[in-house]
């Protein structure tokens, strides 16, 4: 028969899945935002080029990724994107424009 745990551990598990789901502070906000108000702008794209060896054989590869955010394809305003995640993700509105966040490139 399977033992099960006390209901202390359970009860401990339980509170840290409900704390990550909490709001996060204002600063860590903007920070996460930050990159969605940068998929705001236009489409993103990367491309990667390797070359790998075992010592008696070479390989290599590419790739190339391209993405879209749904508030590009939607016409969103980045400014509004970041506003809004920030105030969803901390319950606070952000405590600098958008334009004045650092890494900001708009």
């Amino acid at each position: 028969m399977a033992r099960r745990p006390p209901l202390s551990v359970a009860a401990l598990l339980l509170l840290g899945v409900l704390a990550a789901c909490g709001p996060v502070p204002v600063a860590q906000a903007e920070r996460i935002c930050l990159d969605d108000a940068r998929a705001a702008t236009g489409p993103r794209s990367k491309v990667g080029v390797g070359v790998a060896t075992d010592g008696d054989r070479v390989w290599t590869g590419a790739g190339f990724e391209v993405s879209l955010s749904s508030d590009y394809v939607m016409g969103r305003d980045p400014t509004d994107v970041f506003n809004r995640c920030v105030m969803r993700r901390s319950g606070q509105l952000p405590t600098r424009p958008l334009t004045d966040q650092p890494g900001w490139r708009g």
